[in-house]
């Protein structure tokens, strides 16, 4: 089974997007990591796909919009990451 595509849109020097980086790490997951520190076209993309989003990270697990540090977290302590993943 191959996992979906994952994709995170962080800054430089961001301790959330390091956070939530360190444990797509640890589960093995690849990802697509897009720096949106200096704005532009990424930065544009991150807000079509999350209207609301004003911070980063912002994580996408396939189409589904995961949110942040804290909700990628959560999602682990209620052991739901690793289901994702696999889908």
């Amino acid at each position: 089974m191959s996992q979906p595509d994952i994709t995170i849109y962080t800054k430089f020097g961001c301790g959330y997007c390091y956070r939530a980086k360190k444990l797509l790490d640890e589960k093995g997951a690849e990802y697509t990591e897009h720096d949106i520190t200096m704005g532009g076209p990424k930065r544009a993309e991150m807000l079509e796909r999350a209207p609301d989003a004003r911070t980063v990270p912002q994580i996408f697990i396939g189409d589904t919009h995961v949110g942040g540090s804290d909700e990628l977290a959560a999602l682990e302590r209620q052991g739901r990451l690793d289901g994702m993943l696999a889908n």
